[in-house]
């Protein structure tokens, strides 16, 4: 529809131009005179420009973008060049190169920065670069370029738009902490630690048969004796170091926060050496394994980098609805900017299922905690849980041993 529009529009523009040149014609033959003439000659120039304007494509045109990287984090400035270059050296008064990109980059106060008005003449190569900066975490699809151009008295306008396509992924930010696992498990209760240990040599709980990998300190040699087989001790198991993250996407102005410290805690824990699995409350559900290693991380922060704050549920149903956290031996981690005594029932009824459970509550740069938020913490400590308050950027204090809120 809008190219039989424009393709009219065109049209008229032409017939206005042999209008106003009969026009200006006739009215120097019929009137005579040297200023009746003069208008004429003086409007000959330009109506012949527009005129040859008319005739000329703008399919002539080769454009190149280059992107510094395609990987950024969130704040990060990008440098972007484009190389326009065309076969035809018409003189051009004017051109207006845009580069179109994914709506959310060229709604937000940077995209007026990718539209340019220049004066090339007869030049055929053009290099232009223009920058964003502080780039908003998301993935970005650069589609085309919009090149325009017309005469200077309006007649003729022409626009094309050349196919050139680019990918921008950009990550959240985040902070380099060191991730120090905040409880270790036992029958018997809990303790707080902040070594990496898999099981508790200097707790003997029993007897069982020798296993392949078993080391050869733990054979029981009394019981060996007695059951002329090989028996080894068997020791108190610790809770798993493999941590599930739950991340609250609710809609709240502290969201970007919450992403930003989900990032860092996920790349804090993996650099650690331990296993992380995800699951958000995004309408758009995705359950992520628990998983290591650099594939994890690249997986994680490509979610996050995409993830929105639009879900409809509150992060406790969710809780309530994924019946397989109570099946695993892990430890849980809630990262939220909301906390209400639903989410702190929920929690103390996991505690007594399965152990630790860590709500981070996220707040802005010197937010301070309201009352009901630290009746709450109480209310959640009595109930086996923890909650630890966060500002944004002072990611590291979460781990620092001392609870806020």
């Amino acid at each position: 529809m809008n190219r039989v529009y424009n393709a009219l529009k065109g049209v008229w523009k032409l017939i206005v131009l042999f209008v106003l040149i009969l026009l200006t014609f006739s009215y120097a033959m019929f009137q005579g005179g040297f200023v009746s003439w003069f208008l004429f000659y003086s409007f000959l120039p330009f109506a012949l420009y527009a005129l040859a304007l008319s005739l000329y494509s703008l399919n002539d045109f080769q454009v190149e973008r280059q992107l510094p990287k395609t990987e950024f984090n969130a704040g990060e400035n990008a440098v972007i060049s484009l190389k326009i270059e065309r076969k035809t050296a018409i003189p051009l008064l004017y051109l207006v190169i845009e580069d179109v990109a994914s709506d959310q980059l060229l709604y937000s106060k940077q995209g007026k920065k990718a539209k340019r008005f220049l004066f090339p003449g007869f030049q055929k190569e053009i290099s232009l670069q223009y920058q964003i900066d502080r780039l908003p975490r998301g993935e970005y699809f650069f589609k085309s370029i919009r090149i325009s151009t017309g005469d200077p008295l309006g007649l003729i306008e022409k626009e094309t738009h050349v196919q050139a396509e680019s990918r921008m992924i950009v990550y959240p930010a985040y902070e380099d902490i060191i991730y120090k696992p905040l409880a270790h498990h036992y029958d018997q209760g809990m303790t707080a630690s902040k070594e990496r240990v898999q099981r508790d040599t200097s707790m003997a709980i029993g007897i069982r048969e020798y296993q392949p990998g078993d080391r050869f300190s733990w054979i029981n040699w009394k019981a060996t004796a007695k059951r002329n087989d090989i028996m080894t001790k068997e020791f108190e198991q610790r809770q798993s170091h493999d941590v599930y993250i739950l991340m609250d996407c609710a809609p709240d102005s502290r969201f970007e926060a919450i992403v930003s410290f989900t990032a860092t805690i996920v790349r804090a824990i993996l650099r650690k050496g331990a296993q992380v699995g995800f699951l958000s409350s995004a309408a758009d559900r995705t359950v992520f394994p628990i998983r290591g290693g650099e594939g994890q991380q690249l997986q994680l922060f490509y979610h996050l980098a995409k993830i929105k704050d639009d879900s409809s549920v509150t992060v406790e149903r969710v809780l309530e609805a994924e019946n397989f956290l109570l099946q695993q031996n892990i430890q849980l981690m809630i990262i939220t900017s909301q906390l209400s005594k639903a989410l702190i029932e929920k929690t103390g009824f996991f505690s007594s299922k399965k152990g630790a459970v860590t709500i981070f509550l996220i707040k802005a740069e010197h937010e301070s905690p309201a009352q009901e938020e630290i009746a709450l913490s109480a209310l959640a400590s009595a109930r086996g849980g923890r909650v630890i308050m966060v500002q944004n950027g002072q990611f590291s204090e979460a781990f620092s041993g001392v609870s806020k809120g």
